[in-house]
């Protein structure tokens, strides 16, 4: 097959998964971000200029990564709008649209402690698509035709339970109120989802091979919404110590199971892995400022640890996978 016919077949499949990416890098420089504050690791008086921080090149580099995926996804859906509709209509695919707002939540995250003139534009936009993915998504779930449970993965809490990081960004910019209605909907979708995933868990068919790196997602909830809650309330009570101890189980139970995921095939749900690790380890960061001792500090900087390579290894796997012609294709 020439070069030609190979690169022609490969934007209408351009996945709109590939905005797990920018999830998961995202995730990372606010994890770094938090980590620099805890560890107090500033950069004044070795060289480097204190306004081209860690922070800020990250945070550039993954809104560059979110811009060429936007112009990808947005040629895709000029040249080839059948295909999109077709991934709008997928019980599983649908639920990645979310990540492009998750993806603007993040970006302004990443960019409050450098620009809040960036970020809060971020965050509006952010907002209110994923206010209107949500009523899609939700619309669809209700309103279908053809899903069964074994199309149900933990990539479903993507746009129902994305809303509890509305919240992270949203306090701190003054939208105190909004950010406690999309907290609820987060929560409100963690709790219904989390008993019909675990049923389909337990009762059904394995979940495809494909797909069990989304088991990392199940950590995301508890997590991020420890971390906005914190934000909502301000201190930390008996609600925010259950959220945050159940995503550390969660972490434990899925880490148990580190055999099974060795051994799964290269697919780009391996970003899937990413966002949930620098959740966690924000929160634990997070519970040792709160006074909590200096276990969850090296708690957090250790899954940071883990996460920074998790990223370097997918970098250079996902760009293998770019140049070998092994991403976008028929049926990925």
């Amino acid at each position: 097959m020439s070069q030609t016919a190979v690169d022609s077949r490969r934007l209408p499949n351009f996945p709109i998964s590939f905005f797990a990416v920018v999830m998961g890098l995202s995730g990372l420089t606010i994890a770094w971000e938090k980590a620099l504050h805890v560890f107090a690791l500033e950069l004044n008086g070795v060289g480097f200029d204190p306004s081209l921080r860690i922070g800020l090149w990250m945070a550039s580099a993954t809104a560059a990564v979110f811009s060429l995926l936007v112009l990808f996804y947005l040629a895709k859906l000029v040249v080839y709008p059948k295909q999109v509709l077709e991934e709008l209509r997928h019980p599983i695919k649908l639920n990645f649209f979310a990540a492009v707002s998750i993806s603007l939540l993040l970006l302004s995250i990443a960019f409050l402690p450098i620009d809040e003139t960036i970020s809060r534009p971020l965050w509006m936009t952010g907002a209110s698509l994923h206010l209107l993915f949500t009523l899609y998504v939700v619309s669809v779930w209700i309103h279908h035709e053809h899903f069964e449970v074994h199309h149900m993965n933990p990539a479903w809490f993507i746009p129902a339970v994305g809303n509890v990081l509305v919240p992270v960004a949203g306090v701190p910019l003054g939208f105190i109120d909004i950010s406690w209605f999309f907290f609820s909907i987060g929560m409100l979708f963690w709790g219904l989802l989390m008993t019909i995933i675990f049923y389909r868990l337990l009762f059904h068919a394995p979940i495809p091979e494909r797909f069990m790196p989304t088991l990392f997602i199940l950590i995301a909830p508890p997590a991020v919404g420890f971390i906005a809650y914190m934000r909502l309330v301000g201190e930390l009570d008996p609600l925010a110590m259950v959220l945050y101890f159940s995503a550390l189980f969660l972490t434990l139970l899925l880490f148990a199971q580190a055999r099974y995921f060795a051994r799964l095939k290269f697919f780009l749900s391996w970003w899937a892995y990413t966002f949930p690790l620098a959740a966690i380890s924000i929160a634990s960061m997070l519970m040792f400022e709160q006074g909590q001792g200096d276990v969850y500090r090296w708690i957090g900087a250790g899954l940071l640890s883990i996460l920074t390579l998790v990223v370097i290894f997918l970098l250079l796997r996902t760009l293998y996978a770019v140049i070998r012609h092994g991403i976008c294709l028929p049926g990925h």
